[in-house]
């Protein structure tokens, strides 16, 4: 198959240079000998088993981001994208390390105590811990304020009651960051992030995996939080109330990582499509050369072309420091919509054979869907953007 990689035919970013680079090729190599042989049976089981988080901590792929002093590779996010993109590339996007690596570890790293960094950093970075974030509930979507999940004081614990939805790695999870009300009557201002270690405690409950449309491969649960008491020093942050602020500060990040995603299998499904319409025959020629063909291919590199670009703009600010939240919206909303053309318009090129899930276009016409509403909807991201005009 052509490099979805080398398929744009760009030169590399400064920050993809050097150890980015060479780690983008370990973990390519990764995901191409130990999770896509296994794939087709990770989608059956609607789940990656522990053993592969286990073997991804061991070769490096877990919390590359994080300084070495907590168990991490003292990278930047540039090594996160090197390695959502090897993901995207090999085409195994329901492995959920991109959430477990680059949103639910910084926020640990950010906010958390010396103790708090200590104790879960070097466990998320080995794959012993498995990290999730419980946003989402189900009267309460892309609108956090709304969120309903109480965590009240009882002496020195805290005392969670509530449920989410739509949680991404919530079957394996034993580490989630819950987004809870200390005071309600506060709004976003008594909203505070509260770890939650699922071996430790008692009135914890794992609901349904999902059965979702797409990224079956990636578990997605229900969880209920009965009564569950965790200690006082569980609390992200020095004080409660903080956990909206921590929330908008860190989705930025979340949103570039979905344009990883994104950019990604735009770059795929390319490759494979490029690939395809010069080996198959319709009226006794290869359909690259209908001009139709041509045409559409041409639309969808230079589109892709763009994305790639803007992209990597992106990442250059958010590594500087200088990714605004605006930016990181038109990032997510852009690239996912984009990703959504490409896809539907090289399933076309395959022809009926593009709607048989032996082919891979299918399953990535499937798991493409939700980068538009994960994360905040992209109708959300137009709100932003339109509130800075």
């Amino acid at each position: 198959m052509t490099n979805p990689a080398e398929i744009l035919g760009l030169p590399k970013p400064a920050w993809a240079a050097d150890e980015v680079g060479m780690l983008y090729d370990m973990a390519s190599r990764f995901m191409s000998e130990e999770i896509a042989p296994r794939y087709d049976e990770f989608e059956k089981n609607e789940m990656v088993d522990r053993e592969s988080w286990l073997k991804a901590g061991a070769a490096g792929l877990l919390c590359a981001s994080m300084p070495e002093e907590y168990g991490g590779s003292g990278g930047t996010f540039a090594h996160e994208s090197a390695i959502i993109e090897a993901i995207g590339h090999v085409g195994v996007d329901g492995f959920g390390i991109g959430l477990h690596n680059s949103i639910v570890a910084p926020y640990i790293l950010h906010y958390g105590s010396e103790e708090q960094k200590k104790k879960w950093l070097p466990k998320l970075a080995t794959g012993e811990l498995i990290g999730a974030i419980a946003m989402t509930e189900p009267g309460a979507g892309s609108d956090l304020q709304g969120v309903k999940t109480r965590a009240e004081k009882d002496g020195n614990h805290y005392k969670i009651s509530g449920s989410k939805t739509f949680i991404t790695n919530g079957q394996l999870a034993n580490l989630i960051i819950v987004v809870t009300k200390t005071d309600p009557e506060k709004g976003a201002k008594g909203t505070s992030l509260i770890i939650v270690e699922t071996d430790e405690v008692e009135g914890f409950q794992r609901g349904r995996n999902l059965d979702k449309i797409g990224l079956k491969a990636n578990d997605t649960s229900e969880l209920f939080f009965n009564d569950v008491r965790v200690p006082t020093s569980n609390l992200l942050g020095h004080e409660e109330g903080k956990g909206f602020v921590q929330l908008m500060q860190q989705l930025p990040q979340e949103r570039l990582q979905i344009g990883t995603g994104a950019i990604a299998m735009i770059e795929r499904a390319l490759a494979l499509t490029i690939d395809y319409v010069k080996e198959r025959k319709a009226f006794g020629k290869a359909v690259i050369d209908f001009q139709n063909t041509q045409f559409k291919l041409a639309e969808l590199k230079t589109e892709a072309t763009i994305g790639r670009v803007f992209y990597n703009d992106c990442v250059a600010r958010h590594i500087d420091g200088g990714l605004d939240p605006v930016t990181a919206s038109m990032a997510k909303y852009w690239l996912s919509d984009l990703q959504g053309k490409v896809v539907d318009e090289c399933l076309q090129l395959h022809g009926g054979y593009g709607y048989m899930n032996e082919y891979p276009i299918a399953r990535m016409y499937r798991d493409a869907r939700v980068q538009r509403i994960y994360g905040g909807t992209n109708e959300i991201m137009k709100l932003l953007i339109g509130r800075s005009l």
